[in-house]
């Protein structure tokens, strides 16, 4: 079965298309129109093994706010598309990376509620054009579209550039985890007997 999603998504403020494959090989075709972003995007792919395919345009002349935000729910609805009933997954996922002097941790659980801790403050406003406070803004977005459960902690880091490239690639490691296959896993893993 392919679990693959494209969504499309169009307000007054944002125009976005995105293709997400979560049995790819690492691939990825991005422009936000924020090339930080845009970088970050590209490391979540590569690490977490997805094919990524994303366009967005959106109201830049204002700020970033809407063009990340928008993003991130779309994200999170092609994550809870295209994995589906959920069966045989594993569900949950954690993984802590190192990037220099930087140390973040994610863990994550594909539960069917949505919940956002991020326990992260950045030394600098700005990476280059890019405002660091709406990392949490992104990932706030893509929890509760994809209801899931997002845990973020920075455990050490100096330099925001770093720190943020850190938890794309740890949150893109430990979503890798959870919708992993196990075949010791029979219909999807909770006592409930749905998620």
């Amino acid at each position: 079965m392919d679990r693959i999603a494209e969504i499309k998504r169009v307000t007054k403020e944002t125009n976005i298309s995105l293709k997400l494959n979560l049995d790819g090989k690492g691939k990825s075709s991005v422009n936000t129109g924020i090339g930080f972003f845009d970088h970050m995007l590209e490391g979540f792919s590569r690490h977490g093994f997805f094919d990524l395919d994303v366009r967005t345009e959106g109201d830049l002349h204002v700020d970033g706010h809407h063009t990340m935000e928008d993003t991130g729910i779309v994200l999170g609805n092609a994550i809870r598309e295209a994995v589906g009933d959920k069966k045989g997954i594993r569900r949950y996922g954690y993984f802590i990376l190192p990037m220099d002097d930087a140390l973040a941790l994610c863990a994550i659980d594909l539960c069917g509620r949505p919940y956002l801790q991020f326990d992260c403050s950045f030394p600098n406003d700005m990476v280059g054009s890019f405002d660091t406070s709406l990392v949490k803004e992104f990932f706030y977005a893509v929890s509760y579209s994809a209801a899931m459960n997002i845990h973020v902690k920075m455990l050490s880091g100096e330099n925001s550039h770093h720190m943020i490239e850190a938890i794309f690639k740890a949150f893109a490691k430990a979503l890798d985890d959870a919708v992993a296959i196990d075949e010791r896993i029979e219909d999807v893993l909770s006592t409930k007997g749905s998620l």
